[in-house]
Protein backbone atom coordinates (compact mmCIF):
# COMPACT_ATOMS: atom_id res chain seq x y z
CA UNK A 1 0.00 0.00 0.00
CA UNK A 2 1.27 3.48 -0.86
CA UNK A 3 2.09 6.04 1.82
CA UNK A 4 -0.89 8.09 0.69
CA UNK A 5 -3.18 5.27 1.80
CA UNK A 6 -4.22 4.19 -1.67
CA UNK A 7 -3.94 0.44 -2.48
CA UNK A 8 -1.07 -0.47 -4.78
CA UNK A 9 -1.66 -1.73 -8.31
CA UNK A 10 -0.63 -5.25 -7.31
CA UNK A 11 -3.15 -5.30 -4.45
CA UNK A 12 -5.95 -4.06 -6.70
CA UNK A 13 -5.09 -6.69 -9.33
CA UNK A 14 -4.98 -9.43 -6.67
CA UNK A 15 -8.34 -8.40 -5.23
CA UNK A 16 -10.00 -8.10 -8.65
CA UNK A 17 -8.54 -11.38 -9.93
CA UNK A 18 -9.39 -13.40 -6.83
CA UNK A 19 -12.91 -11.93 -6.74
CA UNK A 20 -13.51 -12.69 -10.44
CA UNK A 21 -12.15 -16.24 -10.08
CA UNK A 22 -14.26 -16.79 -6.97
CA UNK A 23 -17.39 -15.69 -8.84
CA UNK A 24 -16.56 -17.90 -11.84
CA UNK A 25 -15.71 -20.93 -9.68
CA UNK A 26 -18.84 -20.45 -7.59
CA UNK A 27 -20.97 -20.38 -10.74
CA UNK A 28 -19.37 -23.63 -11.96
CA UNK A 29 -19.75 -25.17 -8.49
CA UNK A 30 -23.45 -24.27 -8.29
CA UNK A 31 -24.08 -25.74 -11.74
CA UNK A 32 -22.25 -28.96 -10.93
CA UNK A 33 -23.91 -29.11 -7.52
CA UNK A 34 -27.28 -28.95 -9.26
CA UNK A 35 -26.23 -31.78 -11.60
CA UNK A 36 -25.08 -33.96 -8.70
CA UNK A 37 -28.29 -33.27 -6.76
CA UNK A 38 -30.37 -34.27 -9.79
CA UNK A 39 -28.24 -37.39 -10.28
CA UNK A 40 -28.76 -38.28 -6.62
CA UNK A 41 -32.54 -37.85 -7.05
CA UNK A 42 -32.69 -39.82 -10.34
CA UNK A 43 -35.19 -42.67 -10.23
CA UNK A 44 -33.59 -46.10 -10.42
CA UNK A 45 -35.62 -48.24 -12.80
CA UNK A 46 -35.65 -52.06 -12.88
CA UNK A 47 -34.65 -53.70 -16.16
CA UNK A 48 -37.37 -56.37 -16.15
CA UNK A 49 -40.83 -56.94 -17.70
CA UNK A 50 -42.36 -54.47 -15.21
CA UNK A 51 -40.46 -51.59 -16.84
CA UNK A 52 -42.94 -51.11 -19.67
CA UNK A 53 -45.86 -51.21 -17.23
CA UNK A 54 -44.23 -48.53 -15.05
CA UNK A 55 -43.59 -46.30 -18.07
CA UNK A 56 -47.08 -46.86 -19.48
CA UNK A 57 -48.57 -45.56 -16.22
CA UNK A 58 -46.14 -42.60 -15.94
CA UNK A 59 -47.21 -39.12 -17.15
CA UNK A 60 -46.42 -38.84 -20.86
CA UNK A 61 -45.12 -42.42 -20.73
CA UNK A 62 -41.71 -41.18 -19.66
CA UNK A 63 -39.52 -40.69 -16.62
CA UNK A 64 -37.62 -37.37 -17.03
CA UNK A 65 -34.47 -38.55 -15.23
CA UNK A 66 -33.93 -42.23 -14.64
CA UNK A 67 -31.10 -44.67 -13.96
CA UNK A 68 -30.91 -47.96 -15.84
CA UNK A 69 -28.20 -50.61 -15.51
CA UNK A 70 -27.57 -53.45 -17.92
CA UNK A 71 -25.19 -55.05 -20.39
CA UNK A 72 -24.49 -53.92 -23.95
CA UNK A 73 -26.15 -55.88 -26.76
CA UNK A 74 -26.15 -55.03 -30.46
CA UNK A 75 -29.39 -54.57 -32.35
CA UNK A 76 -28.21 -55.88 -35.74
CA UNK A 77 -24.67 -54.98 -36.75
CA UNK A 78 -21.51 -54.91 -34.67
CA UNK A 79 -18.17 -53.18 -35.05
CA UNK A 80 -14.95 -55.20 -35.20
CA UNK A 81 -11.70 -53.92 -33.73
CA UNK A 82 -9.16 -53.00 -36.40
CA UNK A 83 -6.27 -54.19 -34.24
CA UNK A 84 -7.53 -56.90 -31.84
CA UNK A 85 -8.97 -60.16 -33.06
CA UNK A 86 -12.40 -61.36 -31.92
CA UNK A 87 -13.10 -57.97 -30.28
CA UNK A 88 -16.57 -56.66 -31.09
CA UNK A 89 -18.44 -53.61 -29.92
CA UNK A 90 -21.04 -50.98 -30.71
CA UNK A 91 -18.90 -47.81 -30.46
CA UNK A 92 -15.37 -47.47 -31.84
CA UNK A 93 -13.22 -44.37 -31.51
CA UNK A 94 -9.89 -44.03 -33.32
CA UNK A 95 -7.61 -41.21 -32.21
CA UNK A 96 -4.27 -39.98 -33.53
CA UNK A 97 -2.35 -37.62 -31.25
CA UNK A 98 0.84 -35.79 -32.09
CA UNK A 99 3.21 -35.59 -29.14
CA UNK A 100 6.00 -33.05 -29.10
CA UNK A 101 8.20 -30.95 -26.85
CA UNK A 102 7.78 -27.16 -27.07
CA UNK A 103 10.40 -24.70 -25.83
CA UNK A 104 8.97 -22.21 -23.34
CA UNK A 105 10.73 -18.89 -23.89
CA UNK A 106 9.64 -17.63 -20.46
CA UNK A 107 10.70 -20.54 -18.22
CA UNK A 108 13.43 -21.75 -20.62
CA UNK A 109 12.42 -25.41 -20.35
CA UNK A 110 10.93 -27.97 -22.73
CA UNK A 111 7.24 -28.72 -22.08
CA UNK A 112 5.23 -31.76 -23.21
CA UNK A 113 2.46 -30.93 -25.67
CA UNK A 114 -0.28 -33.08 -27.22
CA UNK A 115 -2.48 -32.30 -30.21
CA UNK A 116 -5.29 -34.41 -31.66
CA UNK A 117 -4.64 -34.53 -35.39
CA UNK A 118 -7.40 -37.00 -36.27
CA UNK A 119 -10.35 -38.61 -34.51
CA UNK A 120 -13.11 -40.77 -35.93
CA UNK A 121 -16.00 -42.34 -34.02
CA UNK A 122 -18.16 -45.13 -35.43
CA UNK A 123 -21.35 -46.31 -33.78
CA UNK A 124 -24.18 -48.77 -34.42
CA UNK A 125 -27.55 -49.03 -32.63
CA UNK A 126 -27.41 -50.97 -29.37
CA UNK A 127 -29.53 -51.87 -26.34
CA UNK A 128 -29.03 -52.26 -22.65
CA UNK A 129 -30.28 -55.70 -21.60
CA UNK A 130 -30.55 -57.53 -18.25
CA UNK A 131 -27.67 -59.71 -17.11
CA UNK A 132 -30.11 -62.63 -17.27
CA UNK A 133 -30.43 -63.60 -20.96
CA UNK A 134 -33.84 -65.18 -20.33
CA UNK A 135 -35.45 -61.77 -19.67
CA UNK A 136 -36.53 -60.25 -22.99
CA UNK A 137 -36.77 -56.60 -21.81
CA UNK A 138 -34.28 -54.19 -23.42
CA UNK A 139 -33.70 -50.44 -23.54
CA UNK A 140 -32.60 -48.78 -26.77
CA UNK A 141 -29.82 -46.20 -26.21
CA UNK A 142 -30.35 -43.09 -28.33
CA UNK A 143 -27.59 -40.63 -29.30
CA UNK A 144 -24.86 -42.17 -27.12
CA UNK A 145 -22.23 -39.71 -28.39
CA UNK A 146 -24.15 -36.87 -26.68
CA UNK A 147 -23.38 -38.35 -23.25
CA UNK A 148 -21.45 -36.02 -20.96
CA UNK A 149 -19.38 -38.94 -19.75
CA UNK A 150 -19.05 -41.70 -22.36
CA UNK A 151 -16.82 -44.31 -20.77
CA UNK A 152 -15.00 -46.38 -23.44
CA UNK A 153 -12.45 -49.16 -22.97
CA UNK A 154 -8.99 -48.79 -24.55
CA UNK A 155 -8.47 -51.86 -26.75
CA UNK A 156 -5.31 -50.82 -28.61
CA UNK A 157 -2.55 -48.28 -28.05
CA UNK A 158 0.68 -47.80 -29.95
CA UNK A 159 3.28 -45.05 -30.10
CA UNK A 160 5.13 -44.39 -33.38
CA UNK A 161 8.38 -42.57 -32.59
CA UNK A 162 9.64 -39.85 -34.92
CA UNK A 163 12.84 -40.48 -36.84
CA UNK A 164 15.56 -38.11 -35.66
CA UNK A 165 18.47 -36.98 -37.82
CA UNK A 166 21.11 -34.33 -37.26
CA UNK A 167 19.36 -31.95 -39.67
CA UNK A 168 16.02 -32.49 -37.92
CA UNK A 169 17.56 -31.92 -34.49
CA UNK A 170 19.06 -28.60 -35.61
CA UNK A 171 15.82 -27.43 -37.26
CA UNK A 172 13.79 -28.44 -34.19
CA UNK A 173 16.17 -26.54 -31.93
CA UNK A 174 15.80 -23.42 -34.08
CA UNK A 175 11.99 -23.68 -34.38
CA UNK A 176 11.48 -24.47 -30.66
CA UNK A 177 9.42 -27.62 -31.39
CA UNK A 178 10.74 -31.15 -31.00
CA UNK A 179 8.34 -33.85 -32.36
CA UNK A 180 8.34 -37.10 -30.40
CA UNK A 181 5.91 -39.20 -32.39
CA UNK A 182 2.30 -40.19 -33.04
CA UNK A 183 0.10 -41.88 -30.43
CA UNK A 184 -2.48 -44.22 -31.99
CA UNK A 185 -5.39 -45.28 -29.78
CA UNK A 186 -8.51 -47.36 -30.29
CA UNK A 187 -11.33 -47.24 -27.74
CA UNK A 188 -14.48 -49.35 -27.87
CA UNK A 189 -17.71 -50.00 -26.05
CA UNK A 190 -17.60 -53.77 -26.21
CA UNK A 191 -20.46 -56.22 -26.38
CA UNK A 192 -21.36 -57.59 -22.96
CA UNK A 193 -19.91 -54.62 -21.07
CA UNK A 194 -21.88 -53.55 -18.00
CA UNK A 195 -23.22 -50.03 -18.43
CA UNK A 196 -25.07 -47.49 -16.35
CA UNK A 197 -27.23 -45.06 -18.27
CA UNK A 198 -28.76 -41.91 -16.80
CA UNK A 199 -31.19 -39.92 -18.91
CA UNK A 200 -34.79 -39.66 -20.02
CA UNK A 201 -36.59 -43.00 -20.23
CA UNK A 202 -39.44 -43.04 -22.78
CA UNK A 203 -41.93 -45.70 -23.94
CA UNK A 204 -42.54 -45.20 -27.66
CA UNK A 205 -44.54 -47.77 -29.68
CA UNK A 206 -43.67 -50.57 -27.27
CA UNK A 207 -39.97 -49.62 -27.49
CA UNK A 208 -38.22 -48.32 -24.38
CA UNK A 209 -35.66 -45.64 -25.20
CA UNK A 210 -32.94 -43.97 -23.13
CA UNK A 211 -32.23 -40.53 -24.57
CA UNK A 212 -30.60 -37.22 -23.57
CA UNK A 213 -32.71 -35.55 -20.85
CA UNK A 214 -34.27 -32.11 -21.11
CA UNK A 215 -34.05 -29.09 -18.75
CA UNK A 216 -30.24 -29.00 -18.86
CA UNK A 217 -29.76 -32.34 -17.09
CA UNK A 218 -26.64 -34.38 -17.87
CA UNK A 219 -26.68 -37.55 -19.93
CA UNK A 220 -24.43 -40.36 -18.62
CA UNK A 221 -23.24 -43.61 -20.15
CA UNK A 222 -20.64 -45.14 -17.87
CA UNK A 223 -19.07 -48.53 -17.21
CA UNK A 224 -19.26 -47.68 -13.50
CA UNK A 225 -22.22 -48.77 -11.40
CA UNK A 226 -24.63 -46.09 -10.21
CA UNK A 227 -23.18 -45.71 -6.68
CA UNK A 228 -19.59 -45.44 -7.96
CA UNK A 229 -20.66 -42.96 -10.64
CA UNK A 230 -22.42 -40.83 -8.02
CA UNK A 231 -19.37 -40.94 -5.72
CA UNK A 232 -17.12 -39.89 -8.60
CA UNK A 233 -19.32 -36.88 -9.41
CA UNK A 234 -19.47 -35.91 -5.73
CA UNK A 235 -15.65 -36.15 -5.55
CA UNK A 236 -15.31 -33.80 -8.54
CA UNK A 237 -17.80 -31.47 -6.88
CA UNK A 238 -15.68 -31.35 -3.71
CA UNK A 239 -12.67 -30.24 -5.77
CA UNK A 240 -14.65 -27.31 -7.20
CA UNK A 241 -15.90 -26.44 -3.71
CA UNK A 242 -12.35 -26.40 -2.30
CA UNK A 243 -11.14 -24.19 -5.17
CA UNK A 244 -14.07 -21.81 -4.64
CA UNK A 245 -13.37 -21.58 -0.90
CA UNK A 246 -9.62 -21.04 -1.42
CA UNK A 247 -10.05 -18.20 -3.90
CA UNK A 248 -12.89 -16.77 -1.80
CA UNK A 249 -10.66 -16.73 1.27
CA UNK A 250 -7.92 -15.07 -0.79
CA UNK A 251 -10.33 -12.34 -1.88
CA UNK A 252 -11.64 -11.86 1.68
CA UNK A 253 -8.12 -11.78 3.15
CA UNK A 254 -7.01 -9.19 0.57
CA UNK A 255 -10.07 -7.03 1.22
CA UNK A 256 -9.63 -7.35 4.99
CA UNK A 257 -5.95 -6.36 4.70
CA UNK A 258 -6.80 -3.26 2.63
CA UNK A 259 -9.52 -2.20 5.08
CA UNK A 260 -7.21 -2.83 8.04
CA UNK A 261 -4.46 -0.73 6.46
CA UNK A 262 -6.95 2.07 5.83
CA UNK A 263 -8.00 1.89 9.50
CA UNK A 264 -4.37 1.98 10.70
CA UNK A 265 -3.52 4.94 8.44
CA UNK A 266 -6.56 6.91 9.59
CA UNK A 267 -5.70 6.16 13.22
CA UNK A 268 -2.13 7.37 12.66
CA UNK A 269 -3.37 10.53 10.97
CA UNK A 270 -5.73 11.27 13.88
CA UNK A 271 -2.83 10.73 16.27
CA UNK A 272 -0.63 13.08 14.24
CA UNK A 273 -3.32 15.79 14.25
CA UNK A 274 -3.74 15.36 17.99
CA UNK A 275 0.01 15.65 18.56
CA UNK A 276 0.19 18.71 16.32
CA UNK A 277 -2.60 20.38 18.29
CA UNK A 278 -0.79 19.60 21.55
CA UNK A 279 2.43 20.99 20.11
CA UNK A 280 0.72 24.22 19.05
CA UNK A 281 -0.77 24.64 22.53
CA UNK A 282 2.62 24.01 24.11
CA UNK A 283 4.29 26.48 21.71
CA UNK A 284 1.67 29.12 22.51
CA UNK A 285 2.27 28.61 26.25
CA UNK A 286 6.05 28.78 25.67
CA UNK A 287 5.67 32.10 23.82
CA UNK A 288 3.65 33.50 26.69
CA UNK A 289 6.32 32.43 29.18
CA UNK A 290 8.98 34.18 27.08
CA UNK A 291 6.75 37.25 26.59
CA UNK A 292 7.08 36.92 22.83
CA UNK A 293 4.56 37.34 20.04
CA UNK A 294 4.33 34.66 17.35
CA UNK A 295 5.18 37.18 14.63
CA UNK A 296 8.42 38.02 16.47
CA UNK A 297 9.73 34.49 15.92
CA UNK A 298 12.01 33.67 13.01
CA UNK A 299 10.59 30.99 10.65
CA UNK A 300 13.82 29.07 11.21
CA UNK A 301 13.75 29.16 15.00
CA UNK A 302 14.00 25.90 16.93
CA UNK A 303 10.50 24.75 17.86
CA UNK A 304 11.73 23.52 21.28
CA UNK A 305 13.80 26.39 22.72
CA UNK A 306 12.54 29.12 20.33
CA UNK A 307 15.96 30.76 20.58
CA UNK A 308 18.49 28.97 18.39
CA UNK A 309 18.23 28.25 14.68
CA UNK A 310 17.12 24.86 13.40
CA UNK A 311 20.24 22.92 12.52
CA UNK A 312 19.39 19.25 11.88
CA UNK A 313 17.07 17.04 9.85
CA UNK A 314 15.37 14.11 11.61
CA UNK A 315 15.29 10.82 9.73
CA UNK A 316 13.29 8.99 8.66
CA UNK A 317 10.38 11.45 9.12
CA UNK A 318 12.32 14.31 7.48
CA UNK A 319 11.19 17.11 9.82
CA UNK A 320 13.47 20.13 10.35
CA UNK A 321 12.23 21.50 13.64
CA UNK A 322 15.00 21.63 16.26
CA UNK A 323 18.55 22.65 16.94
CA UNK A 324 21.27 20.13 17.73
CA UNK A 325 21.34 21.07 21.45
CA UNK A 326 17.61 20.42 21.86
CA UNK A 327 17.95 17.17 19.92
CA UNK A 328 20.59 15.97 22.38
CA UNK A 329 18.31 16.97 25.28
CA UNK A 330 15.43 14.79 24.00
CA UNK A 331 14.78 11.74 26.24
CA UNK A 332 15.50 8.21 25.00
CA UNK A 333 14.14 6.83 22.77
CA UNK A 334 14.38 10.08 20.86
CA UNK A 335 11.22 11.03 18.97
CA UNK A 336 10.36 13.87 16.63
CA UNK A 337 8.55 16.69 18.52
CA UNK A 338 6.22 17.16 15.53
CA UNK A 339 5.08 13.66 14.53
CA UNK A 340 6.45 11.53 17.42
CA UNK A 341 8.18 9.20 14.95
CA UNK A 342 11.33 7.49 16.22
CA UNK A 343 14.49 9.35 15.16
CA UNK A 344 16.91 6.86 13.59
CA UNK A 345 19.59 9.42 12.77
CA UNK A 346 20.09 13.12 12.03
CA UNK A 347 21.69 15.03 9.19
CA UNK A 348 23.29 18.41 9.99
CA UNK A 349 21.63 21.35 8.26
CA UNK A 350 23.81 24.22 7.04
CA UNK A 351 22.08 27.52 6.24
CA UNK A 352 23.92 29.66 3.72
Amino acid sequence: METSGKPSTAQIVLLATSSALTAALYTIYKRKSSHVAKLREAKKMPLNPDLKTILDEAPGKCVPYAVIEGVVRSVKETLNSQFVGNCKGVIERLTLKEKKMVWNRTTHIWNDCEKVIHQRTNTVPFDLAPHDDTIPTTVRVVRPLDAAELDLETTYENFHSSQQSLTNVISHFISGERPQGIQETEEMLRLGASMTGVGELVLDNNLVRLQPPKQGLRYFLSRLDYDTLLNKQEGNLRIWRVLTVLFGLTACATLFYLLWRQYVLRKERRKERSLLDEYRKWQSKRLQDLHLAEEDLSPTSCTVCLNRERSCVFLECGHVCACEECYRALPEPKKCPICRATIDRIVPLYNS
